[in-house]
């Protein structure tokens, strides 16, 4: 992927800083300068004292502070902000009243600004890149194609569309095209590909957020090779397929039709391992995980009632839930490529809360604080195909920054709050975002125990 060309920007520079690499050891460098040209991209970086800021640069002072990475969040849906909501709203009635209010032109114009305020919360949390996984229609290619063009300061955005779903499958008729063969497949692909969408997601089994019968989540819906004729028709324009899979089945379904991103995922095995670390169907010949911890695992310590959830939901989540903890440390312990997602939108998955998925990982599924960190930046940007622009501090990368207090390695949560964010070379010196207290305290206090 090319660097898009930005609108003229002041150029700047921070100096003396400790870089953060976001390497997989954990590296830092201290006293770093950091130089930003004036198309948004990595002019220079090294020690403060060989580094010549060019004049009329403007200089930033950053002793004592940390310049890492932008962090990167590979699963998003910006329809809601994740508060609890009605669960009536995600039976097949329901999903049908909303896509009728939704697509109307009202409804697109309530999604744009909904989603480009979650869009601007999720930048001043410290999120420089994302990837969307299921909209209601086409409002984030809008969003992203503003940002691209220096309308609106935001994150750089790979925008999905709605998922590909058969027929009342997970996320229809909401979010998702429906179709039933292959050849529908093929075209309800095509007709995203069309719209400007830079990624493709499939319901390969049935979900939680929509499932009305017990054992739905999990379930395998779409065939092979239905998946198959959308991975086929994706790559041929170089575009990566994820798949919501939360079963040993589906993901194997998934795999075998040649996905690039497994969502969510289930206990690995010997043949599954195989299949990620070796698969000639996908673009790159391998498979990796988002396991989206921040979704499912509020599911394993609070009632139905905190998460406005149906019984037959949570019954439905919570061996998933678990069941995707231990697939993340499987994959981990594979030398499988795990990458940060949140899933931002289901309940009590907040759209600040892309640093607590990293601290996730390290809780519960056996990341080091640095592989945890390295996830959330460079090892997503490649698993979600930006990796050649963003990520990492290198000279000619988009200038995709932040500026912490702590090196996250110390402590992530550090990321929750940063100093300053960069994004392609925009600075938001005041980053804030508006936060919900009480869900906060309930997630610090379920996620200080075990599983």
């Amino acid at each position: 992927m090319s660097l898009p060309h930005h609108p003229t920007i002041e150029p700047f520079a921070i100096e003396h800083a400790t870089l953060a690499t976001g390497d997989e050891d954990g590296r830092s460098i201290p006293d770093s300068t950091v130089v930003v040209d004036e198309v948004g991209r990595i002019e220079a970086i090294g020690p403060s004292a060989s580094v010549t800021v060019p004049n009329g640069y403007h200089r930033l002072e950053a002793t004592g502070k940390v310049v890492s990475p932008g962090m990167i969040n590979g699963h998003i849906h910006t329809n809601s902000k994740g508060l609890p909501g009605n669960p009536k709203n995600q039976t097949p009635t329901g999903q049908r009243r909303l896509v009728r209010l939704l697509r109307s032109l009202p409804g697109q114009v309530f999604m744009y600004f909904n989603s480009k305020s979650n869009i601007e919360t999720m930048l001043n949390s410290g999120v420089t890149t994302v990837r969307s996984v299921g909209d209601i229609g086409y409002e984030l290619t809008w969003l992203r194609d503003e940002i691209r063009d220096g309308i609106v300061v935001g994150p750089r955005i790979i925008p999905a569309g709605p998922m590909m779903s058969i027929p009342d499958g997970h996320g229809a008729p909401l979010s998702a095209l429906e179709s039933a063969t292959p050849e529908e497949s093929r075209h309800t692909t095509a007709v995203n590909i069309a719209h400007g969408v830079r990624a493709i997601k499939i319901a390969a089994t049935g979900g939680v957020t929509d499932s009305q019968v017990p054992g739905e989540a999990g379930t395998p819906q779409m065939s092979i090779e239905q998946m198959r004729a959308i991975c086929e028709t994706a790559h041929e324009v170089g575009i990566i397929v994820a798949a919501h899979a939360q079963s040993r089945q589906g993901v194997y379904n998934a795999l075998k039709a040649g996905v690039d991103t497994i969502e969510h995922g289930c206990p690995l095995d010997d043949e599954l391992i195989g299949m990620f670390l070796n698969n000639p169907l996908t673009l790159r010949g391998y498979s990796a995980l988002e396991p989206t911890l921040s979704a499912g695992l509020p599911t394993a310590f609070l009632t139905k009632e905190t998460l406005h959830m149906t019984e037959i939901q949570l019954d439905n989540s919570i061996p998933i839930a678990k069941g995707v903890v231990v697939g993340a440390r499987d994959a981990h312990e594979a030398g499988i490529k795990v990458g940060v997602g949140t899933d931002t939108g289901v309940p009590y998955s907040m759209a600040y809360g892309t640093w607590r998925e990293m601290d996730l990982l390290h809780r519960y599924s056996g990341f080091s604080t640095a592989e945890a960190f390295h996830a959330g930046t460079q090892v997503t940007a490649e698993i979600i195909g930006v990796s050649d622009i963003t990520g990492s501090l290198e000279v000619g990368k988009s200038a995709d920054l932040l500026v912490l207090a702590e090196n996250p390695v110390d402590n992530l949560r550090t990321l929750e709050h940063p100093l300053m964010v960069v994004a392609a070379g925009h600075p938001i010196f005041k980053p804030s975002v508006k936060r919900y207290p009480e869900i906060e305290s309930t997630l610090d206090m379920i996620y200080s125990k075990p599983l």
